[in-house]
């Protein structure tokens, strides 16, 4: 068996995953819990990393690189944030080392755009994107990341010029369970899927973006007049945010190379709403990105 190199963390705000990674790079050991931000802030962020570690058996002088949330202002200790526009190799020479603590542990800083009319930030995300895409990519790519904030990274020759963030998860989470259209949708996981409603409401949101708000109204009312069930009702709330999303993404981008870095439900359903929308892709793994991000910054780190 490979002798372990280094331990990975991905800490997220409500998730926490560990690798445990031998010097070639592959996976010794793997650790997934609900220990995000929120929880280790209550409990420890020591405590709880020390706890995965002895679990995957991780030698006490082994170091630690970590990415997400537990380098945030309310996290375990802040990392700070690059500003775009920036190289994508910049956040491998900027991790935060963790005081107090036996072990090398570093945090990876997130990103940062300041502009007054557009600011956003982003952390975990920087790390997926430089995995995804490498420190060598050239051209223009715009990467889009769906997940409760969905980021839509824009790339040019490993620079990041700009970034945008959507709530596009969180909304239809509250939509769906807070105004009117949770009576539309309920039970629509007893239903199939409806591939043509999603499809349906995918284009009309992209194309008519600005009228987004009666778009979604009409899950509820195409229940009441005309008996759409509650998976069509669903996945017409679900397409037109996801429509919405991307009609913003790419509203200053003409033909862009788009990269998807996801995993899951999430995967499949970008990836049928970018073929709806004729957008050419290339999808990949987000579990591997971040992994290969983390790879990239702990190989600087500490080179062998």
């Amino acid at each position: 068996m490979a002798n372990p190199a280094y331990v990975a963390v991905d800490w997220g705000t409500s998730s926490f995953r560990l690798w445990l990674i031998a010097g070639d790079g592959s996976i010794l050991a793997e650790r997934r819990s609900g220990e995000g931000m929120t929880s280790a802030a209550k409990t420890g962020f020591s405590q709880v990393l020390s706890g995965h570690l002895t679990a995957v058996e991780a030698p006490e002088n082994l170091p630690v690189i970590v990415c997400g949330m537990a380098g945030a202002r309310q996290g375990w200790v802040e990392a700070g944030y690059i500003d775009v526009p920036a190289p994508l190799t910049s956040i491998l020479t900027a991790a935060v080392r963790v005081p107090g603590e036996s072990r090398d542990i570093r945090i990876l800083p997130g990103l940062a755009q300041r502009d007054i009319a557009t600011p956003d930030v982003m952390r975990g995300e920087e790390t997926q994107l430089l995995g995804a895409l490498g420190t060598a990519s050239s051209g223009a790519q715009a990467v889009c990341m769906p997940g409760t904030h969905s980021k839509w990274v824009h790339v040019r020759d490993s620079k990041v010029t700009g970034f945008s963030t959507f709530m596009t998860g969180e909304l239809f989470d509250v939509i769906s369970k807070h105004t009117i259209l949770s009576h539309a949708v309920a039970g629509a996981e007893e239903q199939p899927a409806d591939t043509a409603a999603f499809e349906a409401a995918v284009s009309a949101a992209f194309q008519r973006p600005a009228l987004a708000s009666n778009l979604l109204f009409t899950a509820r009312s195409g229940q009441l007049l005309h008996g759409m069930s509650a998976a069509a009702a669903q996945a017409r709330l679900s397409g037109t945010l996801i429509g919405l999303e991307i009609a913003g993404a790419l509203q200053d981008a003409a033909n862009p190379d788009i990269t998807l870095v996801a995993s899951g439900r999430l995967q499949a359903l970008y990836e049928q709403a970018f073929r709806t929308l004729s957008l050419a892709f290339t999808a990949i793994d987000a579990d591997a990105a971040v992994r290969r991000g983390l790879s990239a910054a702990a190989e600087t780190i500490w080179p062998n």
